[in-house]
């Protein structure tokens, strides 16, 4: 399959999933880096930008979300270049004050070292990134603060994980009780109208056929909202395989007490057991663990061996 054909002045890092797509935008006013991938894999980023860049520096760093796959290399990339970093207005706080009760990290059992911004991005205005100016988009359903940018001049969409090739992001409001669905919805209703000529993905390659695109996200959605339960199954399935390709191995006492540590896990598990986690809930939530395992096993995601557990 032949590449979308982008400006000469962009530059898609594809990477895995444990680390996000990172955007390199060159400008006469200054280089410009959308989302910045984990923090395990802050170096490895840092060596791409260095690479590409040369003698250049970095002047921006833009972050659709705060996700620590989008966002893990802000540090390290803001201490080498002195960069500014540009975030959801409505994270502002959150960031200035680090607070791990309003950031995911904690929550999703994830990583990510601490960063400043300075600048604050709000739906309805604009950015230039690569000379070309970027309508900022508001993009709440995978998490309530996520923004797209979109290039009217080349029909160009970077979707972060509210639209992927085949799919999007878990919607983490409905684990927590919030609304998602509906605002997925609305924002995959508004990919349809922008009718883009290339989208970027958070994650995956750049793709053109975007109508084939929203039709399995549209059925995936439709699926998910049917029976809410699904939505929690595939979440915990999700952040079980992210924390495997991070930490590589894992026990089976490690991920029970990630259920009880890490707030969205804990929510995920309560809901699929029917009731709040308390101190005894070992046995309820290993057999849970053990249906899930069982199906990522199938799904070629994972291996079990016994007590340990370890990536594919």
């Amino acid at each position: 399959m032949t590449a979308p054909t982008l400006p000469a002045s962009m530059h898609v890092f594809e990477r895995g999933w444990l680390s996000s797509n990172n955007i390199l935008l060159r400008g006469r006013n200054g280089n410009a880096l959308v989302d910045t991938g984990y923090s395990t894999h802050a170096p490895q980023t840092l060596a791409l930008v260095q690479n590409a860049l040369g003698e250049q520096t970095l002047a921006l760093i833009v972050n659709t979300h705060l996700h620590s796959d989008h966002c893990g290399g802000n540090a390290l990339l803001q201490q080498h270049y002195g960069a500014h970093i540009a975030i959801a207005a409505h994270e502002a706080d959150a960031v200035r004050n680090w607070d791990e009760d309003q950031l995911s990290f904690k929550a999703t059992g994830q990583t990510c070292e601490p960063f400043t911004s300075d600048r604050a991005l709000t739906p309805g205005s604009t950015i230039e990134l690569g000379d070309l100016e970027w309508r900022i988009l508001g993009a709440p359903g995978h998490d309530p603060h996520s923004l797209m940018l979109y290039c009217d001049a080349h029909g160009i969409l970077i979707s972060a994980d509210a639209l992927w090739e085949n799919g999007f992001g878990v919607i983490f409001p409905e684990l927590i009780g919030d609304s998602g669905f509906a605002e997925q919805q609305a924002v995959l209703e508004e990919i349809a109208r922008l009718k883009p000529r290339v989208i970027i993905p958070g994650h995956g390659a750049p793709f053109e056929n975007t109508e084939a695109a929203l039709e399995r996200a549209f059925s995936r959605l439709a699926y998910l909202r049917a029976e809410p339960l699904r939505n929690a199954r595939h979440a915990l399935k999700v952040l079980i395989v992210f924390k495997l390709l991070e930490a590589r191995t894992l026990s089976m006492v490690e991920l029970l007490a990630m259920l009880h540590d890490a707030a969205i896990m804990g929510a995920c598990a309560e809901t699929l057991i029917g009731r709040p986690l308390t101190g005894d809930d070992d046995v309820a939530c290993k057999a849970l663990l053990v249906s899930l395992l069982a199906d990522l096993e199938r799904g070629g995601a994972l291996v079990v061996e016994g007590e340990r557990i370890r990536a594919a």
